[in-house]
């Protein structure tokens, strides 16, 4: 399945706004979501192409939203890359066993992020 349309979960306003910002250059429609709660109604919502998931937020962090989206079956076929601070090989071994389908460490690298959302066409 192409993707088309990407939801942004951060709550970081600088961290949202610069995804949105490199995707959209690349022709993207983009959405977004400030928690990991508002980023599942979202998802279920809009029904995105593509998830880019920040870990470290208050509430439901993106561990968490990330192994509810892949267990619900509305999203389960979303696929999920978390873009994190959290760049211990122990926090991306337990993203992917989330459910997430690719790992970032933020600063994310705009050419890799693209590279890594091309390669799901």
């Amino acid at each position: 399945m192409p993707v088309n349309k990407v939801l942004i979960v951060d709550d970081s306003p600088t961290e949202r706004f610069f995804l949105t910002d490199v995707l959209r250059k690349q022709g993207y429609d983009v959405i977004t979501a400030e928690s990991g709660e508002e980023g599942i109604a979202t998802a279920k919502r809009e029904q995105p192409d593509l998830i880019l998931m920040d870990v470290v937020m208050p509430g439901l962090n993106g561990f968490q939203a990330t192994r509810q989206l892949s267990r619900a079956p509305e999203t389960k076929s979303i696929p999920v890359i978390l873009c994190t601070t959290k760049g211990q090989e122990t926090d991306r071994v337990w993203g992917l066993r989330q459910g997430a389908i690719d790992y970032l460490v933020k600063p994310v690298n705009a050419e890799e992020l693209i590279a890594k959302v091309r390669a799901l066409n």
